[in-house]
Order: structure tokens, then C-alpha cells, then sequence
């Protein structure tokens, strides 16, 4: 009897459903698309409505034939790609590939947001047909994307330099970190100062407590801003002089609400938050932790649901689970009366999957820690709690301001100072959170509790504090704040936000250092070029528009030649005109501060088909190059030599001794340049944002530049 044939993208996710659906199916996988447009041409025929010409990539033709030859002995093809316009595409793709090589067999296509016994066996019992409308949006973005980086990276190739590339949605991504960039070296910073009086009660001047307030305006609610050093001397020589006493106390609770479960963009910018995963590495875990991991006895199984949505929908019966949870284990103090329903949270959400959550949320963290490596831990502990917390109580704290007047002795002007407070009264969800932590920080929070100041109370100055400060530029962006920024301006969608932060660092348009994007003297000159020449691909509403265009092919059947004809015509038009007047861009070499060996002149930093490297400025009288080493100023603890950044053959970023093959000492923690105070050995960067020495059990906290 011929078994019913099962496709799915990865491995990972075959040996998962195999055990599931058990006998009578045979899985295989399809390792991903098996056609695309392809490499050495555009493949998408203008002057024919933009028909894609579809390929089999080389390194395809192999498990093609072999899905050829499984489909040959099966009843039945069921495919189960991933449930989204990607996996919807890719299963087209396999019908459409397959379809003439075995016919009269049916073809269906199942759909499930977690890989659970449960929801498999309701899947392939309500099976459907290919959702043409999503497989046209997908197309449509493709062709888009195919349309730009076919049309413009040879402009870029030949007005600044080979191998670069520009994108529909990278080039706007792009021009966000400049445009900030630029307003970090455009701003001037404005001094100003702050007075704070250190305060307590008169009688009980010997004893009492002290509280700090700072000072706010003049009674009559003016505000003061104080711009010199001369303006704060001045009032706080009046200020000493002056008479205090409690003027108002205000107490009130306040509410804090937890989150919604996590979507794509809020568990990358969580997980870079809390963990200092990057999106790419955030949406691997995910991966695997949806397409299943053996547990033990209880086999292989999902973990989470899908991890690609942007919906905070969360299904009935998840919720009611969720809230048996909470009321079994915290009570029920800890359960709202009625179930959190949160509404959209992104615009422009399509809102086709559940948010991401557990597929069962009795499987604590705790209880699968055996079977998942750190990583898979870190991740899956933070979305278990997320899910958790969305639906437990209101975190309650007591909120406590204190107006404070100063009566001035030499004129009647009276000045208001303020200082407030806060305790936690009932955790609710930050219970979750807060559970294993000492209490340090709610007890500084509680500055006011145990002085007992009423109105009218009289205050003994004990001190006044006044400081310089300067406002501050705007901060860079992190992975996690330019994935926020993406999402509010309605640019790239959940499943492109990594790669469109992978690409701008492969391309060499932005780096980052500890943390931050910066823009590199070649992301500037590409970001101006493509501007100037190429403003609606620029302009960020624009392509913000064509991302809603998009969505409407899949939620309200837009016809999809239509809209890519609306985006191709004006980029046809500025391509056009840009041929002729854009010049040649002459990128400047940057300084390396090493000096050649053979002739005594400064090395540069030059690009290559095989990356950077060190060449001699005096070229090409002297043509002496060295491979490009990028220093962190660290100093091997075996040899005594530099520790460089290196990157390995899984393109991860490692550091290790620049006396290699001689010393082999590496490490994938960045080392800090400043020797460990108390025993001199090589202090690392941690990712909870502390600094460890890597030979004795030193730590201090990290300082780090200021993000968005």
C-alpha cells in the first residue's frame, strides 16, 4: 500500500512530524525554496507583464529528483511548509514542480502554528488548497526586491566600487542609521545645571532621615532653567538663606499592566535587551525551539508556536490553560477576573498567526532545562514568562510626592522643589520577574517611607547640590531599537528584519561596536548616492506604502502585476537619469596607524574580493599589502601578544592572538583593552553588561555608550 508523502522544509521538522504522524506518511524535506529567479540574470520579463523566469539552483537538482522519485510511490502529497507567505510560496513551488512529473496525484496543503501531536493530526484532517493570494504577495516582494538589487547594484559597481548591492527595504534601513548618525554630528550640546536640596525634618534634625529634593520653578508653577554656573551660584546663595517646610504630600497607587505575548519584532528586541542575542541569532533558536526537540520520554516535540507573526492573538484555549496555571500556582490574587485580550500591535498587522508563546505552558522552563542547550534555555524562559505574565494581575505600586517650598529671606519669591517615590505594594505579574532577587532596589525606591511628613511640616536644609550637565544627541541604534524603528515606520515585515540587519553589515555599510550601529564611510556614500538619484526607493513613507501594496495582494487579492508596475515605472525613470549624472565616487583609504615594513609609509585599509587588508599607501612604487587585523588592544594572557578580531568559518565573530599558529589562545567574549585591577589578567565583556577577568572572580559593571 503506497504511504501519503509529507514534504517539510527542514530536517529538523521531518523527524518531528514523522514521530507524530507515525505510520503510512513518509516525511522529506525540501531544504527550503527548490526555485528561485535566477543568479546570473534578472529572470523577471518586463515587457511581459514581470513573468518570473523560475530556475532550479544547482545545488537544488539533487533533492528535487529526489521528491521526484518519492512522489512517483505515493497516494497522496501533503505539503507543510511553514505557515506564511514564504512556506506558502514554497509549497506552490513544489506542486508546481512536481505536478508534471506524477500526475492524478492529489495535492494538498496543511497548515499548523505549533508543531503539537494535537494540532498535526487537526491539520492534516482539514486540509486545503494553495492560497494563490499569498503566493502572489510573495511573489510580488521577490520581484520587487529582484527589480531594485538587479537595476542598481550595477550602478553602484560602477560609480563606487564592485560587489556592492542596494535593497527595496536594506537601502531605507540604511538611511535610517545615517540620518541619525548625522544628527549625532550635527547637534550642540546645551549646558544646564540642577540644584537639589538635601532636606530633613526640624525636629528631628539630630536623627531623622534625610530626603534629596530637586528644585523645579517658583511656587506659581513657572519653571526655572538655570543655563551658567553664575545663574546657580547666584540662586543658591539665596537658596541658603531661605525657610522650608512641606508645602504638599501626594499618595496614590498606580498600576502597571504587563505586555502582551511576544511577536516577532518584540521578542528580537527582548531577547537583544536581556540576552544580547542578535535577530538572526534570536530567529535561529526559535527555530528550532518551534520545530521540536526530544524531551525525554515525551519524544520530540514544538516548543513554541510559530515564531514569524505579528499578531498578540493568542488562542482560547491557550488562554484558559494559561489562567489554570496562574490560579494553581501564585492563587487566585494573581488572576484577573476576565482574560486579557490585546489588540493589534503593529499597523498594518495581518494578524494570520497566534503570537509566539508556548505550546504548553505546564512545560515550565525548569522542567525542560535538561534537554536544551543555554541558548535554547535563555530564549524559551523568555517567552514561557512573557506568555505567563500576560495574563496575571496588575502590578500595584504606592506612588509618593512630597512639593517642598523654599521661602526666600531676601525678597518675596517663593521656590518649589520636588521629590517623589515609589514602593511595590502588590506584584502581580512581576512576581514572575522579581521571584530569587534581592529587595535592594524596592527599599531605595521607598526614600519617604518612615519620615512621616505631613503639610505644613518645617525642614532643616542640610545641603545644597547644584551640577553642570549638557544635553545629550540622540542616541545610535541598537539591534533592538532599529528593529522598533523599522516596525513604527511600517518598513520590512517579521520574517525580514534579520536579514535586512545581516545585510547591511556584510556589505560593510554599518558596523557594530559595543552595541551600536555606525554608518562607515562607504555606508555614507551609498546612502547619499542612492538618495539624491533614487528619492521615492529612499523616501521611508514610500516604502512604507509599498509594504501596505503588498499586504493587500494577500488580505484583499490586489492584483500583483498592477502594483509592482506602480513601483517599477518612477524607479525606471530615476535609473534612466542617473546613468549619466552620477559620477564616480572615489572612496577615501583609511588610515590603519601601522607603517609599511619595506619602505617606512603609512598602511591603509583597502577592500578586496576576499575582504579587507593592509596595503601600502605608496603604491605603486612600493606594493607591499598585509592581512587586515582588527585590534582590541588586549593583550594575550599566554604569549603577551595582540588580540585580534577574527571571524570563523560559521561566520561567528571570535578574538584571538595576532602570534597565531605559534599561540592558539582565542575566545568568543570580547576582550577589554584595561588589565584586571586586582590580578592583572584579561578582563572579557559579559552579556548581562558586566566585565569579567577570565582568571580570578573580578567583576565590575560595564559602562556603555548610550543607545537609542
Amino acid at each position: 500500500m503506497k504511504e501519503k508523502l509529507v514534504i517539510v522544509e527542514s530536517p529538523a521538522k521531518a523527524r518531528t512530524l514523522s514521530k507524530i504522524l507515525g505510520r503510512g506518511y513518509t516525511l522529506k524535506a525540501s531544504l527550503g525554496h527548490i526555485r528561485d529567479l535566477p543568479k546570473s540574470q534578472i529572470g523577471v520579463d518586463i515587457n511581459n507583464g514581470f513573468e518570473p523566469k523560475y530556475v532550479i539552483p544547482p545545488d537544488k537538482k539533487k533533492i528535487v529528483n529526489e521528491l521526484k522519485e518519492a512522489v512517483k510511490g505515493a497516494s497522496a502529497v501533503y505539503l507543510a511548509t511553514d505557515p506564511d507567505r514564504e512556506g506558502e510560496a514554497i509549497s506552490w513551488h513544489l506542486e508546481q514542480v512536481m505536478d508534471g512529473h506524477a500526475k492524478n496525484i492529489p495535492y494538498r496543503r496543511v497548515v499548523f502554528h505549533e508543531i503539537t501531536e494535537e494540532a498535526i493530526k487537526q491539520a492534516f484532517k482539514h486540509p486545503r488548497e494553495i492560497d494563490m493570494q499569498l503566493v502572489n504577495a510573495q511573489q510580488a516582494r521577490r520581484i520587487l526586491d529582484r527589480l531594485v538589487g538587479y537595476k542598481i547594484s550595477p550602478l553602484l559597481w560602477r560609480k563606487v566600487k564592485r560587489g556592492l548591492s542596494a535593497g527595496r527595504v536594506q537601502s531605507v534601513a540604511l538611511r535610517i542609521i545615517v540620518d541619525r548618525e548625522r544628527e549625532i554630528q550635527n547637534f550642540q550640546p546645551v549646558e544646564y545645571w540642577t540644584i537639589e536640596a538635601e532636606l530633613v525634618k526640624a525636629v528631628e534634625a539630630d536623627k531623622g532621615t534625610s530626603l534629596r529634593a530637586g528644585l523645579i520653578g517658583f511656587i506659581d508653577g513657572t519653571r526655572i532653567e538655570i543655563h551658567s554656573e553664575s545663574e546657580a551660584s547666584h540662586l543658591k546663595a539665596e537658596l541658603e538663606t531661605a525657610s522650608y517646610s512641606v508645602l504638599k504630600t501626594t499618595t496614590k497607587n498606580i498600576t502597571r499592566s504587563p505586555a502582551p505575548p511576544f511577536i516577532t519584532s518584540t521578542l528580537q528586541q527582548e531577547a537583544w535587551r536581556q540576552l544580547r542575542f542578535s535577530t538572526s541569532r534570536t530567529m535561529l533558536i526559535a527555530q528550532q525551539l518551534y520545530e521540536g526537540l526530544p524531551l525525554g520520554d515525551e519524544g520530540s516535540t514544538g516548543l513554541i508556536t510559530y515564531m514569524r507573526t505579528d499578531s498578540t492573538h493568542v488562542a482560547t484555549s491557550a488562554i484558559s490553560e494559561t489562567r489554570e496555571y496562574i490560579r494553581d500556582k501564585f492563587g487566585e490574587l494573581y488572576l484577573p477576573q476576565k482574560a486579557r485580550v490585546f489588540g493589534k500591535a503593529v499597523k498594518g498587522a495581518q494578524e494570520a498567526h497566534e503570537a509566539i508563546r508556548p505550546t504548553r505552558i505546564n512545560r515550565e522552563p525548569a522542567m525542560v532545562k535538561p534537554y536544551l542547550n543555554e541558548d535554547q534555555f535563555k530564549l524559551y524562559e523568555l517567552i514561557w514568562k512573557r506568555m505567563v505574565a500576560s495574563q496575571m494581575a496588575n502590578a500595584v505600586y504606592e506612588n509618593t510626592s512630597i512639593d517642598i517650598e523654599a521661602r526666600g529671606s531676601s525678597s518675596h519669591i517663593n521656590y518649589l522643589f520636588r521629590t517623589s517615590g515609589s514602593k511595590l505594594v502588590f506584584p502581580g505579574f512581576t512576581l514572575l520577574y522579581i521571584e530569587g532577587k534581592d529587595e535592594e532596589d524596592e527599599e531605595e525606591k521607598s526614600l519617604h517611607e518612615g519620615l512621616a511628613l505631613q503639610e505644613g511640616d518645617a525642614l532643616k536644609l542640610l545641603e545644597l547640590i547644584s551640577e553642570q550637565h549638557f544635553t545629550q544627541p540622540p542616541p545610535r541604534y541598537t539591534e533592538a531599537t532599529l528593529v522598533k524603528a523599522l516596525e513604527q515606520q511600517g518598513i520590512g515585515r517579521p520574517s525580514t528584519y534579520a536579514p535586512i540587519i545581516a545585510t547591511i553589515q556584510e556589505r560593510d555599510y554599518v558596523t557594530k561596536n559595543r552595541g551600536v550601529f555606525q554608518p562607515t564611510q562607504l555606508g555614507f556614500v551609498v546612502n547619499d548616492l542612492l538618495t539624491r538619484n533614487f528619492p521615492d526607493l529612499m523616501d521611508i513613507e514610500f516604502t512604507a506604502r509599498m509594504e501596505e501594496e503588498l499586504d493587500d495582494i494577500a488580505s484583499k487579492n490586489k492584483n500583483w502585476v498592477d502594483v509592482v508596475k506602480e513601483f517599477y515605472a518612477p524607479l525606471a525613470k530615476d535609473l534612466e537619469e542617473a546613468q549619466e549624472k552620477v559620477e564616480k565616487v572615489k572612496l577615501e583609504d583609511e588610515e590603519s596607524g601601522e607603517m609599511c615594513p619595506t619602505c617606512g609609509k603609512p598602511m591603509v585599509i583597502k577592500s578586496g574580493r576576499f575582504g579587507k587588508f593592509l596595503a601600502c599607501s605608496g603604491y605603486p612604487e612600493c606594493k607591499t599589502t598585509r592581512p587586515f587585523q582588527i585590534k582590541t588592544g588586549a593583550k594575550c594572557p599566554e604569549c603577551g601578544g595582540e588580540l585580534v578580531q577574527r571571524i570563523s568559518k560559521r561566520k561567528r565573530r571570535f578574538y584571538g592572538c595576532s602570534n597565531y599558529p605559534k599561540c592558539e589562545f582565542a575566545t568568543f567574549m570580547q576582550p577589554l583593552p584595561k588589565a584586571c585591577p586586582q590580578c592583572g589578567g584579561l578582563m572579557v565583556v559579559q552579556r548581562n553588561k558586566m566585565a569579567k577577568c577570565l582568571s580570578c572572580s573580578y567583576k565590575e559593571k560595564l559602562e556603555e555608550e548610550k543607545s537609542a
